[in-house]
């Protein structure tokens, strides 16, 4: 199986939110926006995730578990799936990345990398 024919597409939007954070005891919250899209050939579904969430000090934690969301969604060809979810730092600014683990309908199991991306307190310039 060529790598093409399964070409999983990974978008991500994130956002700062304020009401949900508290700067004063270090609980920064990030919301992200996931688009999955399934650029392949065969219909697959996402089983579970695996994160890594490192904060600007450099503290890891590693997030394992079924789904997203509550769901494991089934793509066809062309198909995309979205979905919000969110997450703590103890610092202003952070980086998330991780992978898919995916199923084809015919019982391939494979990965679909989450390219890293950056979760940052907005800053305002005077």
């Amino acid at each position: 199986m060529n790598d093409h024919e399964r070409a999983i597409a990974i978008t991500v939007k994130t956002a700062y939110l304020p009401g949900r954070s508290n700067p004063e005891e270090n609980r920064y919250f990030f919301a992200y926006t996931i688009t999955i899209r399934n650029n392949g050939k065969r219909v697959a579904q996402l089983l579970s995730r695996h994160w890594i969430i490192t904060d600007a000090d450099g503290n890891r934690q590693e997030v394992r578990g079924e789904g997203v969301v509550g769901q494991q969604p089934v793509l066809a060809p062309g198909e995309s799936f979205e979905y919000t979810s969110g997450t703590f730092l103890a610092t202003p600014v952070g980086t998330m990345k991780g992978s898919y683990q995916m199923i084809e309908a015919e019982g391939d199991r494979f990965e679909a990398n989450i390219p890293e991306f950056v979760l940052s307190f907005p800053r305002t310039l005077h």
